[in-house]
């Protein structure tokens, strides 16, 4: 697979930022993978709880519109960590549609992914064409 985390849109990290990456099948079971991922990079950071819900939103999303969930399809989790903040970057393997919150009933089963992101993080964005995009989640703090 030839993807990539592109640069964060607005994210100023500094040059010392640690950084940690890791490709996961795009398989609904390894949404906890994903998640555990992140858990165990954000021990003990205050952010820690929000990354790691974020995180399962966006690989749901990714898991329910994109490609990544065909046979053979993959995802990237990105962890990004700097002395003022943190971000998560999912990378998928592209779809049909434009990441975009939806106005979504509050008794719906689904629609409200990135809404939470966009309630959890400082701020949210995402890069990309329909043969490959990244959502990034970026938090403040430590």
């Amino acid at each position: 697979m030839s993807m990539s985390l592109t640069a964060e849109p607005g994210l100023h990290e500094e040059p010392s930022a640690m950084r940690w990456r890791r490709v996961f099948p795009g398989r609904a079971e390894q949404a906890r993978s994903a998640r555990d991922f992140v858990a165990c990079l954000l021990t003990g950071l205050a952010i820690a709880d929000d990354a790691v819900l974020a995180t399962a939103e966006l690989v749901a999303n990714t898991l329910r519109h994109t490609r990544s969930a065909r046979p053979g399809g993959e995802f990237i989790v990105e962890v990004r960590h700097w002395s003022s903040g943190t971000s998560i970057g999912v990378t998928d393997q592209g779809g049909t549609s434009e990441p975009r919150p939806r106005d979504a009933d509050d008794m719906a089963e689904s629609g409200r992914g990135l809404k939470t992101v966009a309630t959890l993080a400082t701020r949210w964005d995402w890069t990309g064409d329909t043969n490959g995009r990244t959502v990034i989640a970026v938090f403040d703090g430590k």
